[in-house]
């Protein structure tokens, strides 16, 4: 039997906003809360879910690994306009023209909006 992957984790300095943007960006909800300072979200009984660990030290550098969203019930355009109301920013990592949105989390952290529309 493979390995499945559970959970995502990202180290962060407010674990606790950083929940609140990507609960509001995925419909997901608060699934626990470790005396660390850990949050996780996700949707129950289903993986991965993302866990939110508390660090010291700022984020300085473009991150290797980052998540990919898509549109559920309305267009790209719509959907930009809703995620930087939540806080998300566009950057610039030298994409050039391409078809998606690369955004930056409240901390920094690099995503991008895909123009497809999925099911939710």
């Amino acid at each position: 039997m493979a390995c499945r992957i559970t959970e995502l984790v990202l180290d962060c300095t407010d674990p606790e906003a950083l929940a609140g943007f990507w609960c509001e960006v995925l419909g997901w909800r608060v699934l626990g809360r470790d005396d660390d300072g850990s949050v996780e979200i996700g949707l129950p009984d289903q993986h991965p879910t993302l866990l939110f660990q508390p660090v010291d030290e700022p984020k300085v550098r473009k991150l290797r690994l980052h998540v990919d969203v898509s549109p559920t019930d309305r267009d790209q355009a719509a959907e930009l306009e809703r995620l930087e109301a939540l806080g998300a920013r566009r950057v610039d990592i030298g994409q050039g023209e391409v078809s998606w949105h690369v955004l930056a989390d409240p901390e920094g952290n690099e995503f991008c909006l895909l123009s497809r529309r999925v099911a939710g």
